[in-house]
């Protein structure tokens, strides 16, 4: 029992950097319908920026991550307005496309300036263990998984109670009449892209001060966030909070049960099942279903 209350606390510390880096995907795919294969590398991004910042130019962790945020949201913002915009309502193949060259130009554009070694970004905290009963974390494991819930709240009440976010409802639910009220759809849209770079980019700086931040990381968490999406549902909130735990503790006990050689192949087998048993995810809307 010991063991397996193990296995659950460090799969649900993965699991909510896999339901925050979700999150991000699901906005941009679930809610804006761009299929968007260049998540993995905003992920990507974020560790590397976020050891760049620390490491080389000093800055504490905190006021690192506030830089990272800022960054990847002006580049998100330019992403959607130079490059999404263009194939916007041309359906799915040519942002699939795009984001496909996206994903291999910034991949290789970071591989050449960063290099392929690990990165290590310095947290605010030690690792001293922390000892909850039987289960063992360190102090920066639980203070990165209060950092994702605050950021995943705080994207639930920019969604949920402001001005921004009552905009991104109504584009979503219907284009043509936002327009007709007045919301600025381009900005709607800008503004949704930018919240998921930044999403995923502070995944990735947060798991960088707890493991070390990765150039080559990009395709495998774009891998899982869609995992996460399909498992959830598309579009919705709580499915990518929910099916971001759900793969974490799978990986985790398959990883401490059975191999820890094939963890990845879990996420294809939850997929599967899924598509069999829940085609439209855990918590998809009427409408979707519709």
């Amino acid at each position: 029992m010991d063991l397996f209350l193990q296995f659950l606390a460090n799969g649900l510390v993965t699991g909510s950097f896999y339901a925050l880096s979700a999150l991000g995907l699901t906005l941009i795919f679930g809610l804006m319908r761009v299929v968007n294969f260049a998540h993995g590398e905003f992920y990507m991004l974020g560790g590397v920026l976020g050891w760049f910042v620390t490491a080389r130019l000093g800055l504490d962790f905190f006021s690192g991550l506030l830089v990272v945020a800022a960054v990847m949201a002006a580049f998100g913002w330019m992403v959607d307005r130079f490059l999404i915009e263009r194939v916007r309502g041309q359906g799915e193949e040519p942002g699939i496309l795009l984001t496909i060259g996206l994903s291999i130009f910034l991949a290789n554009s970071a591989l050449l300036l960063a290099g392929t070694a690990p990165l290590k970004i310095d947290g605010p905290l030690s690792n001293a263990p922390v000892f909850l009963g039987p289960v063992v974390l360190t102090k920066m494991r639980i203070f990165a998984v209060a950092v994702c819930a605050a950021l995943i709240l705080a994207a639930h009440l920019l969604i949920k109670k402001t001005k921004l976010g009552r905009a991104m409802r109504a584009t979503f639910q219907d284009p043509m009449a936002a327009q007709l009220a007045g919301i600025k759809t381009a900005h709607v849209y800008a503004s949704t892209f930018a919240l998921g770079a930044v999403l995923a980019a502070s995944a990735g700086m947060l798991l960088g001060s707890i493991y070390s931040a990765q150039v080559a990381v990009g395709g495998v968490v774009s891998l899982k966030a869609f995992v996460v999406v399909i498992l959830g549902g598309m579009g919705s909130f709580a499915g990518a909070i929910v099916g971001g735990l759900v793969l974490g503790v799978a990986e985790a006990m398959w990883g401490g049960y059975v191999s820890t050689g094939m963890v990845d192949i879990i996420g294809f087998v939850i997929v599967i099942l899924t598509l069999i048993f829940k085609p439209y995810g855990l918590f998809s809307a009427r409408a979707e279903r519709a």
